[in-house]
């Protein structure tokens, strides 16, 4: 069997959180739970009693927890959680008052913002008492078109204490995809700052907003927060006041409003590559619930420890980041290039503020190691404990990378779950040992499975990952669905009562699990399933290869694999460089696996959270249309795909 990479000692599983609980556990239930296997088995037999033990361990803040735990737990979807409780999401995150830093700001351009607790709640209550004064209610939405900035969690927070719904897009959205999202859900209030800073440029963000504003009739006001200049000139903008104009200055205190359990807290958008986006509707209760359990319980989130997370405000990893507020921790917040202006400019921010926890993305893990960045031998991480990876399956060369060139003694955990449940399925675990190329763990209460197509449980064999009983952070809906056909088709078709994702993954020996990629993705030779991450990761460990994408091309009557390389500047693609990315995937996976042709292209287009989109690719070369390119970091990249000679024999 294969060695770990890291295991944790005895002392340090024993001063984990997920230790304490499972000592809390065993001495309320009479339990003898002794390690991640059987806390997980019970997390699932007995769910109602695990996430009324994970409330009881969290504190959480309730005016009423109500004496039921789960109404109707064997329909899915239709259970519901705590439905006799009331609570307010912003009053958990905002419980701290004191002045231990709550958050701190890093900019591209070396600003930095430090608030403390006590402050972050001071400009909380300025601004909800200004948006009560406005007329907002509970149901409201609110939109954030922002950065990562501190306004951006403020405004979050001001909307929640209140009951409203906040949404947000990053500002490097285009007009059109905001509107794609925000004009399904009618905000009555639009945040956003001036501009923003992104790889050593300046973007002026309000020419884009009076833009929106003209198209989205639901919009009373535009706050508009000074970000690039101290005082921005607003006086073409209709409906525009400037944040310290809009705030209430003497607001000293926060009512929080006392909110049912599923009473919505987020909109989130699907990618909506392949069409409008879809709105998933999150509650407060579930979301607070779940990410305190993987917080607290799967990364050992405490009171002194730093949290970072690299992301932008329209991806879900953000939401997932804020929560931890909840923990007592301090977040840092980063906006700009990580790569700008060198690629360690995270890697001195996270030695600069002690961060101890780091979230990134897999890409931005394999393009350090492509870039010969090694902060193990160039920056003090004396407290860096965990490395977080989401967005795509980690390889395992980065998996070895981490451990060679970031920090050997280090939880790294792969996750992977979505916006659809704004948590994860899989994830870390403090008292597991890590495995290359494995997430280390199915997250407690979640009743994960892999499925064949008949809906038989698969071990050590691929299939579709499934979640068989209802849990806490499942969408209470799509908007603008009243009879939830939608919300019904998109994850309960393909099996009775059961979520099915649509990720394509396998669980291993050690009870971890590998995500081989999207189900929608998968190749199909011959009749034999493929998932694509299966080849990118060959692909993308030779020398000169930047990324990679794969897809499946129909050809007298069977699908042939199809892969398109991204190259270093100045590379070509000749014969023994495809000879060698054929032998590299023949020898390491199966004949099957091997590309009938393999193309250079300039770029690979991707979702604006950085995603590649192997869908809109197929489409591309299938000569069908492609809907919704705002939803794309760089659409262009799209037109590289049209008819190209080389496909056509």
């Amino acid at each position: 069997m294969t060695a770990p990479l890291w295991t944790p000692d005895q002392h340090r599983c024993e001063h984990t959180q997920i230790y304490r609980f499972m000592q809390q556990v065993n001495e309320t239930h009479g339990l003898l739970l002794s390690n991640y296997d059987s806390l997980y088995t019970w997390s699932i037999d007995h769910s109602p009693a695990f996430w009324d033990s994970l409330w009881e361990y969290a504190d959480i803040i309730a005016s009423e927890q109500g004496d039921l735990t789960l109404e109707h737990p064997e329909r899915m979807p239709g259970a519901r959680w705590y439905p006799q409780a009331r609570l307010n999401y912003a009053e958990n995150l905002l419980r701290w008052r004191d002045t231990r830093p709550a958050v701190i700001f890093r900019g591209e351009d070396d600003c930095r913002i430090e608030l403390s607790h006590a402050e972050l709640y001071r400009q909380v209550a300025q601004l909800a008492s200004a948006l009560r004064r406005e007329g907002i209610q509970p149901g409201d939405r609110v939109a954030g078109f922002m950065p990562n900035v501190p306004a951006t969690l403020i405004g979050m927070l001001a909307t929640a204490s209140i009951g409203a719904v906040w949404s947000s897009c990053s500002p490097d959205f285009g007009i059109n995809g905001v509107l794609d999202r925000f004009g399904q859900v009618e905000p009555r209030i639009l945040i956003t700052t001036d501009g923003y800073r992104y790889n050593g440029k300046v973007l002026n963000s309000l020419e884009r907003v009076q833009g929106i504003a003209n198209q989205l009739q639901s919009v009373e006001t535009i706050v508009v927060v000074p970000f690039i200049d101290a005082d921005p000139d607003i006086s073409t903008l209709t409906k525009a006041r400037l944040w310290q104009d809009f705030v209430d200055a003497d607001a000293e205190e926060i009512e929080f409003e006392q909110l049912p359990f599923d009473h919505p807290l987020f909109i989130m958008y699907s990618s909506g590559t392949t069409g409008v986006p879809k709105c998933i509707v999150h509650g407060a209760g579930g979301t607070l619930l779940q990410h305190l359990k993987e917080h607290l319980l799967h990364t050992d989130v405490s009171r002194d420890d730093r949290l970072f997370y690299y992301t932008t405000c329209g991806w879900m990893m953000w939401n997932w980041l804020v929560s931890g507020l909840a923990t007592g921790c301090t977040l840092v917040l980063f906006d700009g290039s990580p790569f700008a202006p060198s690629p360690e400019h995270l890697w001195d921010i996270a030695e600069q503020e002690g961060i101890s926890i780091f979230g990134t993305s897999a890409k931005y893990i394999a393009a350090l190691e492509k870039a010969g960045v090694k902060p193990r031998e160039t920056h003090n991480l004396v407290g860096l404990k965990a490395l977080l990876s989401t967005g795509s399956p980690l390889a395992h060369e980065s998996f070895e990378y981490a451990y060679r060139d970031i920090k050997p003694d280090l939880q790294l955990s792969s996750i992977s779950g979505g916006t659809d449940i704004l948590s994860c399925f899989a994830l870390g675990c403090p008292i597991r040992p890590v495995y290359a190329g494995e997430l280390q763990c199915r997250g407690l209460g979640m009743a994960v499975e892999i499925f064949d197509d008949e809906g038989k449980p698969l071990r050590e064999e691929k299939g579709e990952l499934v979640c068989t009983r209802p849990f806490p952070s499942m969408p209470i809906g799509f908007w603008n669905d009243p009879n939830g056909r939608k919300y019904q088709d998109a994850y309960f078709s393909q099996f009775d009562n059961v979520w099915a994702h649509g990720d394509y993954g396998e669980i291993t020996a050690h009870d971890g699990l590998i995500i081989h990629g999207r189900s929608d993705a998968v190749l199909n030779p011959g009749g034999v399933r493929i998932g694509t991450a299966e080849i990118y990761r060959q692909v993308e460990k030779i020398d000169g290869i930047l990324e990679s994408l794969c897809i499946g091309q129909p050809w007298q009557g069977d699908v042939r694999v199809v892969l398109f390389v991204r190259l270093q500047d100045g590379l070509e693609l000749d014969d023994a460089l495809t000879q060698r990315i054929r032998d590299t995937i023949r020898a390491n996976t199966t004949p099957r696996h091997v590309p009938a042709k393999v193309i250079q292209v300039t770029d690979i287009p991707r979702t604006i959270s950085g995603k590649i989109v192997e869908l809109a690719v197929r489409k591309m070369v299938m000569g069908e249309a492609v809907k919704n390119r705002d939803a794309l970091a760089n659409p262009e990249a799209l037109e590289l795909f049209r008819d190209l000679p080389q496909l056509q024999d």
